[in-house]
C-alpha cells in the first residue's frame, strides 16, 4: 500500500492562530485537513461527501438526504443504533449534519480530554474521546447497516422536517424557484424528501425502498469524494495516524466530481418571465435573477464581490438610497448564489413598501439605470483597492469558531479548487485586482438575461396555479413586451438620462486605520470586567482584553428607565422609537458596518439597549452619532408610516413562525409578574400617531440610570469616556435605585399542575406544540441548580432517543434545563403532528422511565455524567464577542457572577446519585406530590393528511394476498418448505391491514411450528431476521404499522391539570419571587486607580 502523501503543512493562517495544520491524502484518495490545537477544550471532525440532492433519482426526490439520516442507526462495528450520540453525550459532545444539493456535511464535537481537567493532554491515549468518536464515525462511510428496523421511523423523520417546514416562506419560495426552473437540470428537484416520494410512490411501482439507499450510497459514496476536518489537542503526528489507520476502510471508487455542465438551470424558456408568489406571512419582495458564471476558480479576483458591493451598497447615490427616499423600499441586497460546479445566478432582492408594490416596474428600471452606470465607469480599482484591505484585515485578526463550526464548514471549503496552503483563508480575502473580470462579470446583468419574482399576500391578486411541493399559489407569464423596453432603454441609459441621484459610493471613512494591539504578559487572563465608576448617575464596567489581541472593542449600554416597557403601549412606542432612529441612521451606519462596526439598538424590560462593536478605531466616532441621533430624532410623518407598517406586519407575522418558535413567549409570559404577548402590542400600535412618538422619546431620554460594559481593545480612560459621552450628548436626570425597576417571576406552588391552551393564528400548520415546564427553584440555589443542570445533561440524549428517535413524535424534540429572570426549571418541547394531550402524556411517560433508569443507573455511568457536564461548563471562551457576551449576561441579570462556570462545578463535584434519585423524584417525577407543573399547549387548526390517504392504495385483501406470497419468498430462501394454502390458512383472522405486527409475527410462528415443523433453534433466528424484514415490508404495501401501546413505556396516572382560563386571576393566585441579588458586594469589583502603561507591553500594529 502507498503511504499517506503530505500535501501541505504551511498554511496561510491568521496572525494570533496558534494552532498547527496539515493536508494529507489517504492512498484511497480521501483527502484530510488536520489541525492541532493545544488549548482548545472541544475536539471535532467534520466529513464532507460530494454528493448531495442533484444526485437523486428523478422519480425518489430527497434520497440523499434520507441516507444522510440512516447513516446514523448504526453500523456494522457499532450496530447499535444510538451508540455514536450516547457515546457523544457521555463525551460532552453531540453530532449534526445537513444535505446541500452537491454535498452532504456530516459532523461532531466531543471533549478534547477525558480528563475533569479540561486542560489536560490525551497525549496521544487511544483512549481520547476524539479516537473513540473517529472510530464510529469512520464507519458512517466504511459499512453503514441501513437496518430494517430503523428504515421506517428515519423516513418519517424525514416528512417530519418536510412538514415542519411547509408553512415556511423561505423554504416555499425557494422550492418555487427551483420548481420553475428547467427540468433538465437537477436544480428543478424537491431536495427535501417525505413519505410520499420515499416510501409510498416507490412501494407502488415495486421498488425495494432499503435497497435503493443502499445502492445510492454505493454508488455515491467514495473515499475521492471526501473531505475530512479532524481538530483535536492530539500532535500532527498522532491524528495522521488515527485518521490513516481508521479511514482506511473507505472504499475509493474513483467517482468523478458531481457536475452538470452545458445544462443552465434557466433556459431561455425560463427567462424574461414574471412569477407572482403569494406569501404565508405578510412579506413584500421583489427578486431580480440573472444567470451567471461559476468562480470556483476566480478565488483570487472574486469579481463578482465588485458587483454586489456596489448594488448592494446602502449610503448615498445608492439604489437603496433612492428607492427609500422615494418611500418605495426597506431594505436591498445583492450577490452571487453558487447553485454547481458550472452555474450559479446574480441576485438582487429588494424589500418593498406597500407603495413600493405599485410602482415595482420603476424600481427594476431604477436597478438597470444603476447597473449602467457601474458598466459607464472603467472598473474602478480604488474600490477594489478599499475591499481587499478589509478582507486582509478581517482575516489577519480572524478570531476562533466553535469547533464543530470550524470543522464543517472547513470540510465543505476543501470540495472547492483552491491552493491547499490557502485553506483558511480561501474566498475569504481579495488578492488581485482584475478590470476584466469585472467587466466580464457586468456582462451577465442584461436587460435580456433575467427573471423577476414579486411576493405579496395582495398583489395582484389572481394567482391561478399551486406549487407541486409546498402548496404555494402563484402566476407566471412573460414580462410584458412594454416593460422590457422600458428596461431595455433603462440598461442603456447614459449620465443625461439616467436619474442624478444616483452614483457610486464615496471613500469610505469608517476603514480602520489604527490597528495596534497592546500584548501584555498575562500569567492568567482577569475573569471579570472591574467596575471603574459607580455612582448615582452610572456604573461603568470596563477590561481590557488580555486573552484575544485583537484590534477590536465591544461597548454595551442600557439606558435604564422603567418606562420603557412599563405597559404594552410604551413597550411598542419604545420599539418604534428604536426603530426609526436606525431608519434615520441607515446610510451613514453602512459605511461602517462594511468596515467592520455595526451597532444594534432596541428596548427591553429595563430600559433602552445600545451595543456597539468591531474595530475599535472608530467605535467612539460611531457612538456620538447614535447619541446624536437618538436626541435629535425628528419623526417624520412619511418615514414613521413606513415604519409603523413594517412593525404591525412583523407582530401579525409572529403568529406564522413555527410553533416550537411562539411557546417560550407564552411560558414566559406566564412565569413573569410583568411582560406581554404579541397580541397586546398588536392592539397598541394600530392607533398610534408620528407626534405620539415625538412626545414619548424624550421621556425616555429625561430620566435614566447608564449601565456599560466596554471590552477590548479600550483603555480605561476611553472606556469612562463612553459614559461621559451618553451623559453629555444625552444629559439625562438621574433615576434613583428606588425606581429602578425589580425583575421578579411568579412561583408555581408546590403540587400544583396548570396547563394554558392557545390556538394557532396559521390554520394551514398541521402541527402542535408543547413546552412541558417542572418548577425546580430559586436560582440563588447554587446546590438545586447543579442537579438541574445535571439532568438536563443526563436526559438529553435518552430524551431525543426515545421521544424523536424511537416514538416518532415529531422532529423537533427538546429537553433541558429553563433559567428566567429568578428562578429555573426543567422543560421539554415537542413540536408534533400528534395532539398535545397524547405529548403530555409521552413526556409523562419518558420522565417516568428515566427515574427507572436512573435507580438502575452504574455508578461508572452516573460519573461519567458529572464528568461530560463539568467539561462543558468549563468550556473556555473562543473569541472576544464570547468573553462580552458572558459578561454582559451577568450584569445585566444583576447578579454579577462571572465566574458561574467555576462555581457550577464547585457544586457538581459532590452530588451523588442518591441525590439525583432525591431530586428527581421530588421535583421530576409525575406521581410527586411536590412537583410544579405548568404545560402550554400550542394548537394547531389543520389536520395533517394521513399517512398512505392516496386512492391507489392496494385493498385490505389485496394487502393480505401481498404480504402472504412475500413471506413465502422469505422463508423459501431460508430453507423452509412453504405451502401458501397452508400459510394463508393461518392469516384468515390477522387484520393484517391494520399493521398489527404483533399478530402477525404470531401466525408466521404459528405455521412454522405446526405446519412446516421447524425446530424451535432455527425458528428463533428466523423469526428474528423476518421481523425486521416486516418493519420494512409493511410500509411497502402502504400499511402503517401499529405501535401497541404495551411497545412504549407506560404513561402514570397523574393528577388532573388546571386549565388557566383567565391569566390574570391566574398570576393573582401566586407568589412572587424575590429580585435579583448579586453574588458578591459591587465593591469587591471596584478600581479606581489610574491605569498604567507596563514596559512588558509589546505592540503588533497592522496598516492599510
Amino acid at each position: 500500500m502507498s503511504p499517506i502523501e503530505r500535501v501541505a503543512d504551511k498554511l496561510e493562517k491568521p496572525a494570533l492562530d496558534d494552532r498547527s495544520y496539515r493536508v494529507i491524502r489517504l492512498p484511497n484518495k480521501l483527502e484530510a485537513l488536520l489541525v492541532h490545537d493545544p488549548e482548545t477544550d472541544k475536539a471535532s471532525a467534520a466529513v464532507n461527501v460530494n454528493v448531495g440532492s442533484f444526485s437523486d433519482a428523478d422519480d425518489m426526490p430527497g434520497m440523499a438526504h434520507a441516507v444522510e439520516h440512516l447513516l446514523f442507526m448504526g453500523t456494522e462495528k457499532y450496530p447499535v443504533e444510538n451508540d455514536y450520540s450516547q457515546y457523544l453525550s457521555a463525551h460532552s459532545g453531540y453530532s449534526n449534519a445537513y444535505t446541500s444539493s452537491t454535498e452532504t456535511n456530516y459532523f461532531f464535537e466531543v471533549a478534547a480530554s477525558s480528563s475533569r481537567d479540561p486542560d489536560a493532554s490525551t497525549n496521544g491515549s487511544v483512549d481520547s474521546p476524539l479516537h473513540g468518536a473517529l472510530d464510529r464515525f469512520a464507519q458512517f462511510f466504511i459499512a453503514p447497516l441501513f437496518l430494517s428496523s430503523t428504515l421506517d421511523r428515519e423516513l418519517k423523520a424525514v416528512d417530519s422536517e418536510n412538514k415542519k417546514n411547509l408553512q415556511s416562506d423561505t423554504w416555499r419560495l425557494n422550492q418555487l424557484k427551483k420548481s420553475l426552473s428547467s427540468p433538465k437540470h437537477p436544480y428543478h428537484h424537491f431536495s427535501t424528501g417525505n413519505l410520499q416520494t420515499l416510501r409510498d410512490e416507490p412501494t407502488k411501482r415495486g421498488v425495494n425502498i432499503r435497497e435503493e439507499f443502499i445502492q445510492f450510497h454505493h454508488k455515491n459514496y467514495s473515499a475521492n469524494r471526501m473531505k475530512l476536518v479532524v481538530l483535536g489537542r492530539e500532535k500532527l503526528d498522532e491524528l495522521e495516524a488515527w485518521v490513516g489507520t481508521l479511514f482506511a476502510g473507505v472504499v475509493n471508487k474513483d467517482l468523478p466530481q458531481n457536475r452538470w455542465d452545458g445544462i443552465e438551470p434557466f433556459s431561455d424558456k425560463e427567462l424574461l418571465t414574471q412569477i407572482f408568489a403569494k406569501p404565508v406571512m405578510d412579506t413584500r419582495l421583489l427578486d431580480i435573477y440573472f444567470p451567471y458564471q461559476d468562480e470556483e476558480k476566480m478565488y483570487e479576483t472574486q469579481p463578482s464581490r465588485y458587483l454586489s458591493h456596489l448594488i448592494g451598497h446602502e449610503g448615498p447615490g445608492s439604489v437603496l438610497a433612492y428607492i427609500k427616499a422615494k418611500g418605495w423600499a426597506n431594505g436591498l441586497s445583492a450577490g452571487v448564489a453558487p447553485v454547481c460546479p458550472g452555474s450559479a445566478f446574480f441576485t438582487i432582492s429588494i424589500k418593498l413598501t406597500e407603495d413600493g408594490l405599485k410602482h415595482f416596474r420603476e424600481i427594476v428600471e431604477i436597478v438597470f439605470q444603476y447597473i449602467s452606470l457601474i458598466k459607464e465607469h472603467d472598473p474602478q480599482q480604488w474600490i477594489v483597492d478599499e475591499m481587499k484591505g478589509m478582507t486582509e484585515v478581517d482575516f489577519r485578526f480572524r478570531q476562533k469558531s466553535p469547533a464543530t463550526t470550524f470543522t464543517s464548514k472547513l470540510s465543505s471549503i476543501m470540495q472547492q479548487p483552491l491552493p491547499r496552503d490557502w485553506l483558511l483563508s480561501g474566498t475569504s480575502v481579495i488578492r488581485k485586482f482584475d478590470s476584466q473580470g469585472i467587466t466580464k462579470a457586468l456582462s451577465y446583468l442584461r436587460p435580456d438575461k433575467y427573471r423577476l419574482t414579486l411576493v405579496s399576500q395582495k398583489f395582484p391578486g389572481d394567482w391561478d396555479q399551486q406549487e407541486k411541493w409546498y402548496g404555494t399559489e402563484y402566476r407566471v407569464e412573460a414580462i410584458p413586451s412594454d416593460f422590457q423596453a422600458a428596461v431595455r432603454k433603462a440598461a442603456e441609459s447614459t449620465a443625461r438620462d439616467r436619474i442624478s441621484e444616483l452614483h457610486l459610493p464615496h471613500k469610505n471613512e469608517f476603514i480602520p486605520t489604527k490597528l495596534t494591539v497592546e500584548k501584555r504578559d498575562v500569567t492568567e487572563p482577569a475573569k471579570n470586567p472591574r467596575l471603574i465608576r459607580n455612582d448615582e448617575a452610572v456604573r461603568t464596567w470596563w477590561k481590557k482584553d488580555d486573552r484575544f489581541w485583537v484590534p477590536k472593542a465591544n461597548a454595551y449600554i442600557t439606558l435604564r428607565n422603567p418606562l420603557a416597557k412599563a405597559t404594552p403601549e410604551t413597550a411598542v412606542k419604545s420599539n418604534l422609537y428604536c426603530e426609526l432612529v436606525k431608519d434615520a441612521l441607515e446610510e451613514y451606519s453602512y459605511d461602517a458596518e462594511i468596515a467592520g462596526l455595526e451597532y444594534q439598538l432596541s428596548s427591553y424590560a429595563m430600559g433602552i439597549d445600545i451595543d456597539i462593536g468591531g474595530y475599535s478605531d472608530k467605535l467612539a466616532v460611531l457612538l456620538e452619532k447614535v447619541l446624536v441621533s437618538m436626541r435629535d430624532l425628528e419623526v417624520k410623518p412619511d418615514r414613521f408610516n413606513i415604519v409603523k407598517e413594517r412593525v404591525i406586519r412583523g407582530l401579525k407575522n409572529w403568529d406564522f413562525q413555527q410553533p416550537y418558535r411562539q411557546v417560550g413567549d407564552f411560558t414566559r409570559w406566564l412565569s413573569s409578574e410583568k411582560g406581554w404577548i404579541n397580541e397586546q402590542y398588536l392592539a397598541e400600535v394600530e392607533p398610534l400617531t408620528a407626534e405620539d412618538i415625538s412626545c414619548f422619546y424624550p421621556l425616555l431620554l429625561r430620566q435614566m440610570h447608564i449601565e456599560c460594559l466596554a471590552h477590548g481593545n479600550i483603555h480605561k480612560q476611553d472606556a469612562l469616556g463612553i459614559t461621559d459621552l451618553v451623559e453629555s450628548t444625552l444629559r439625562p436626570r438621574t433615576l434613583p435605585k428606588s425606581q429602578w425597576q425589580i425583575r421578579r417571576n411568579l412561583l408555581l406552588p408546590p403540587g400544583s399542575d396548570f396547563t394554558y391552551r392557545h390556538t394557532l393564528g396559521d390554520k394551514a400548520n398541521v402541527n402542535h406544540c408543547i413546552e412541558y415546564y417542572l418548577y425546580v427553584g430559586s436560582l440563588a440555589d447554587l446546590a438545586l441548580r447543579a442537579k438541574l443542570l445535571l439532568l438536563a445533561q443526563m436526559t438529553e440524549e435518552v430524551g431525543f432517543d426515545q421521544l424523536r428517535t424511537k416514538e416518532q413524535l415529531g422532529y423537533i424534540v427538546f429537553t433541558g434545563a429553563k433559567f428566567a429572570a429568578t428562578i429555573m426549571g426543567y422543560r421539554v418541547i415537542i413540536q408534533s403532528e400528534k395532539q398535545t394531550s397524547y405529548l403530555e402524556e409521552r413526556v409523562n411517560a419518558f420522565l417516568a422511565l428515566f427515574a427507572s433508569r436512573l435507580d438502575s443507573m452504574t455508578e461508572e455511568a452516573f460519573e461519567g455524567h458529572k464528568k461530560s457536564l463539568i467539561n462543558k461548563r468549563l468550556e473556555k471562551v473562543k473569541n472576544l464577542d464570547q468573553e462580552s457576551e458572558r459578561f454582559w449576561a451577568q450584569i445585566s441579570s444583576e447578579r454579577f457572577s462571572f465566574v458561574q462556570n467555576e462555581i457550577d462545578v464547585a457544586n457538581l463535584k459532590p452530588v451523588t446519585k442518591q441525590d439525583m434519585i432525591e431530586f428527581c423524584n421530588h421535583y421530576i417525577h409525575p406521581t410527586s406530590p411536590a412537583r410544579a407543573k405548568l404545560s402550554v399547549h400550542m394548537i394547531a387548526q389543520a389536520t395533517p393528511k394521513p399517512a398512505n390517504s392516496n386512492d391507489n392504495k392496494p385493498s385490505a385483501a389485496d394487502q393480505k394476498t401481498q404480504l402472504v406470497a412475500m413471506l413465502g419468498e422469505y422463508l423459501t430462501s431460508v430453507s423452509i418448505s412453504t405451502d401458501e394454502e397452508q400459510l394463508t390458512r393461518r392469516f384468515e383472522s390477522v387484520d393484517v391491514s391494520s399493521g398489527d405486527v404483533t399478530a402477525i409475527v404470531e401466525a408466521i410462528s404459528t405455521y412454522m411450528k405446526e405446519d412446516a415443523k421447524v425446530p424451535d433453534e432455527h425458528s428463533a433466528a428466523v423469526m428474528e431476521q423476518g421481523q425486521q424484514i416486516l418493519a420494512t415490508v409493511l410500509p411497502q404495501l402502504g400499511i402503517e404499522i401499529k405501535v401497541e401501546e404495551t411497545d412504549l413505556p407506560p404513561a402514570p396516572k397523574v393528577k388532573e391539570t388546571t386549565y388557566i382560563q383567565d391569566v390574570h386571576a391566574y398570576k393573582a393566585g401566586l407568589a412572587m419571587s424575590a429580585g435579583p441579588r448579586p453574588v458578591r458586594e459591587l465593591s469587591d469589583f471596584e478600581e479606581t486607580e489610574v491605569e498604567t502603561e507596563t514596559s512588558t507591553e509589546s505592540h503588533m500594529e497592522s496598516k492599510l
